[in-house]
């Protein structure tokens, strides 16, 4: 950003660019932006939500939580405890892959980290679905079902690859 200065020394006015806003400023700011950007793309590489069993540790990682694994016929869940009191839940299947998330509590997760390359799905479409005023989120398509809601201090939500569910699975194993 040129501005123009007429309090040099010389009497002149010149443009002279003003701190932090020259070429260079730009250049430091795009390479921050990209920075930034490949943390975000790093962070949604060890996503849970369709990826292996493994990427839960990433996650509980991710959200400081504290994490349990119960077993039970068809499928395992991963009970997490976060740092204000809220659970994270995690489910997968005999092989490996998470097909289901829940969470419950104070605030929301980073629904980026849960849901991993099926987040921007979830954007997009509730970016189609306009403003939510007050309206729980809700994505219900044939290979994703999102649903979110709540207020300060009491949010919820679960994320189903319905696609994945492993026979015996129940909707209301998700509480």
């Amino acid at each position: 950003m040129r501005v123009w200065l007429t309090s040099r020394t010389d009497g002149s006015s010149r443009p002279q660019s003003m701190p932090g806003s020259s070429h260079g400023g730009r250049r430091v700011g795009a390479a921050a932006l990209a920075m930034l950007s490949s943390l975000a793309l790093a962070s949604s590489a060890a996503a849970s939500l369709g990826a292996s069993r493994a990427s839960i540790e990433a996650d509980r990682a991710h959200l400081a939580a504290t994490r349990k694994a119960t077993a039970a016929a068809t499928f395992t869940v991963d009970s997490m405890t976060l740092p204000n009191g809220g659970s994270v839940k995690e489910f997968s299947r005999p092989d490996g892959t998470v097909f289901a998330v829940s969470w419950a509590g104070p605030g929301r997760p980073n629904l980026q980290q849960l849901l991993g390359p099926h987040f921007s799905t979830l954007q997009a479409d509730t970016a189609r679905q306009g403003p939510r005023l007050r309206r729980p989120l809700s994505v219900n398509r044939s290979d994703l079902i999102v649903q979110s809601g709540g207020h300060s201090g009491a949010f919820w939500g679960v994320a189903l690859l319905p696609q994945s569910t492993p026979a015996g699975f129940s909707t209301n194993d998700l509480r």
